[in-house]
């Protein structure tokens, strides 16, 4: 790989703090307690990122934890947690079926993750994998359906500050468009008492052991090949991976079935500045920029070449378009109906993230 980073996708400004009393009425209108212990969870994708640290804080708060996943080698990462992992995909009526008995809960964070490719691949998993696991649950009698999504239902251009309500864009990309269309699919499922459903889109989810954000990245300025675009303007909605899973508790905890929210660490950080913060905290030089066009015509020729001689894609052009986003997107309801504050910010997320690198040989996390 040349000069830039695949990116996953996932992405606030700072808003007002609720008044007490308004405060006092939203936990009266949405809190219903869950008592969480004793509780059993089923997390997709439990050996990946997202997943394994949820389950790592679901267990910390004594929930039986279940996972499914589709590789050994990240269902062993789980398993040394002490959660039990049923090993398949989740596009298997009948892996999905095993896997949803006895669950109250589930988490569903796996997907497909990648800047392009075949629509009906996105599709095949993105959408047809989260329905099937969401029918399995709901047939075996779990109440509560988590879906993990993204913020990039809303595109790569969008109103500063967008809403839940803001216009949705697939952008003729497979990712964008796929979670679109997953999204409603289970929505309509949504059926409370019976079962509910809560859809979270997070922003670009770091930390120990991000691939996209953290990892890769460094890998990249480790040999001077990361470049950003348009001297880094624009907006990464930056999440750490412990504020996203306290919103998801928090969405769990008022059971807000029907529900959409933003998530993200509430800060408008530039792409420069994060990226140049993380070269800082590895000891590297900070990286360079180049024109997006310019950038997205090398990677077009890179791509085709690699094509032409078989070799496996490491990156596309459409990542360019992934790492020029240009705004913050509001998390105000978050904020309001979940209580949700951001516990973690960039410099202690950077921090916390440093302690894991000096531990860890991540080179050995791309092979």
């Amino acid at each position: 790989m040349h000069c830039w980073l695949i990116v996953h996708c996932c992405l606030g400004k700072n808003n007002k703090q609720l008044t007490n009393n308004q405060q006092t009425t939203t936990n009266n209108q949405h809190r219903i307690s869950m008592d969480f212990q004793n509780q059993t969870l089923l997390i997709t994708g439990i050996g990946e990122f997202i997943g394994l640290r949820t389950a790592e804080l679901a267990i910390a708060k004594r929930m039986k934890v279940r996972g499914l996943q589709n590789s050994l080698d990240q269902a062993k990462k789980a398993q040394n947690l002490g959660a039990k992992v049923i090993i398949g995909n989740i596009t298997d009526p009948a892996i999905a079926e095993l896997a949803c008995q006895g669950v109250d809960i589930v988490i569903h964070t796996d997907e497909i993750a990648k800047e392009g490719g075949s629509i009906e691949e996105f599709r095949e998993v993105n959408v047809g994998g989260s329905i099937n696991i969401a029918k399995a649950a709901k047939t075996a009698g779990a109440k509560t359906f988590v879906y993990i999504s993204s913020a990039l239902v809303y595109g790569f251009n969008y109103p500063n500050r967008v809403t839940e309500d803001g216009p949705l864009s697939g952008e003729n990309n497979p990712y964008c468009q796929t979670k679109i269309e997953a999204e409603k699919a289970l929505l309509q499922m949504n059926n409370p008492p019976n079962f509910g459903v809560i859809i979270i889109r997070p922003g670009d989810v770091y930390g120990p052991g991000s691939i996209p954000w953290i990892v890769r990245p460094l890998l990249l300025m480790r040999q001077k090949l990361f470049a950003y675009a348009n001297d880094g303007q624009g907006v990464i909605n930056h999440l750490y991976i412990d504020n996203l899973i306290e919103a998801i508790f928090l969405a769990l905890e008022k059971a807000t079935y029907g529900e959409i929210f933003n998530i993200t660490d509430g800060q408008e950080t530039s792409w420069k500045e994060y990226f140049v913060r993380l070269a800082e905290m590895a000891g590297l030089p900070a990286p360079f920029s180049l024109p997006k066009d310019e950038l997205k015509l090398f990677l077009k020729l890179r791509y085709q070449g690699q094509k032409l001689f078989r070799q496996k894609a490491d990156i596309l052009p459409e990542v360019v378009d992934f790492m020029t986003r240009p705004y913050a997107y509001s998390i105000e309801k978050a904020r309001k109906t979940l209580n949700y504050e951001p516990k973690i910010n960039l410099e202690q997320g950077m921090r916390l993230t440093q302690e894991w690198l000096k531990k860890t040989d991540i080179q050995k996390m791309m092979n």
